[in-house]
């Protein structure tokens, strides 16, 4: 006769050690929270689970939602997210997911301060951790990004730059992988992170079966052409803010550190370090940027050519635009207008 005690038993063993080879991933429920980011995480690794199944083989992924309150509303009570467990139930993980954070985001982050505060010891204790685009501000906070490099929405970019200097802001990357910590850039580039992550567990075949299956682009690196460049002016320098607007008034005009020194009466070096400081952009890197954002619009429109484009920016020499446009976009003038002008899109 079968001791169903020790049988149940057995049972439980198998299962434990069944989720021992699986994934374990958890998915936090933060405040502030864009519920889209939630929903496809957990759609994404359960949807790879139902491909490897159908090949015939184990489920990788054991993926469930964490927080710290039995529910959490988003978008003004309009959905409601119910977690799996509570943090502090939580006794092995191998992956944490922060979604991408909604309107300020100083207070998303004091809303959030206990995800911030877990999620660096648990990386501490070996977890990755994948930061959805403005996500990143948790993981910021936490200090574990002191020294490394990391992405966000461009729009979130400077204030990133600003409240934690230390951080190498990549915002022209769609992702980022350092240690164990991920981190995404704007909108829908998230999804990019999560193939990246497919790739890594679960092989190169998955992955791109599921970037055909979800209409992605699995390999694309780069957010630069979508970042529309608003220089950082949340900051206390009035001298500073008053060469920013200048520049973006003037850009077309042929512009030197040593003459916009001198029309605001500063010192060629002191003029540098204090613009530098301010806006974490030194004079000639923004100059460029506003030269070629006023090109990106010009593009945008499709009614001029290359050439006119260029000299009305203040550019003369071909090549020196082609680079900088390039190095700004991570397109060349011409893809760029073939792919945004007006007239392409009619």
């Amino acid at each position: 006769m079968v001791n169903t005690a020790t049988y149940g038993g057995y049972l439980r063993h198998a299962f434990d050690l069944y989720l021992v080879i699986m994934i374990q991933i958890f998915i936090l429920t933060v405040r502030n929270a864009a519920v889209a980011s939630i929903a496809d995480c957990q759609h994404v690794f359960t949807m790879v689970n139902t491909f490897l199944t159908d090949r015939g083989k184990k489920p990788l992924f054991d993926v469930r939602l964490a927080g710290i309150t039995e529910e959490v509303k988003y978008n003004g009570g309009l959905f409601k997210v119910t977690p799996d467990m509570r943090l502090e139930d939580i006794q092995a993980a191998d992956l944490i997911i922060i979604p991408a954070l909604t309107g300020d985001m100083s207070t998303a982050v004091m809303l959030n301060t206990p995800y911030s505060l877990w999620a660096a010891e648990q990386y501490k204790e070996g977890v990755e951790i994948a930061c959805l685009s403005s996500g990143v501000f948790l993981l910021a906070f936490s200090g574990l990004l002191k020294g490394r490099q990391c992405t966000t929405h461009w729009s979130y970019a400077n204030e990133l730059k600003y409240y934690y200097p230390s951080i190498d802001v990549a915002d022209e990357r769609m992702i980022t992988d350092q240690h164990g910590l991920y981190s995404s850039g704007g909108g829908n580039a998230y999804w990019n992170l999560l193939l990246h992550l497919v790739e890594k567990y679960a092989g190169r075949e998955i992955a791109i079966y599921a970037a055909k299956y979800f209409v992605i682009d699995l390999d694309k690196s780069i957010q630069s052409p979508f970042i529309v460049f608003h220089g950082l002016k949340d900051h206390h320098d009035e001298n500073i803010k008053e060469v920013q607007l200048y520049i973006e008034k003037h850009y077309k005009n042929k512009l030197t550190v040593d003459e916009l020194a001198k029309h605001f009466n500063m010192s060629r070096r002191s003029f540098e370090r204090r613009f530098k400081k301010a806006t974490r952009n030194t004079v000639a890197e923004y100059i460029q940027r506003v030269k070629i954002e006023g090109a990106k619009k010009q593009l945008e429109i499709g009614r001029k050519s290359i050439q006119e484009v260029m000299l009305n920016v203040g550019y003369t020499d071909t090549q020196t635009f082609r680079d900088v446009f390039r190095r700004n976009t991570g397109m060349t003038p011409v893809e760029y207008k073939n792919k945004y002008s007006r007239k392409m899109l009619d």
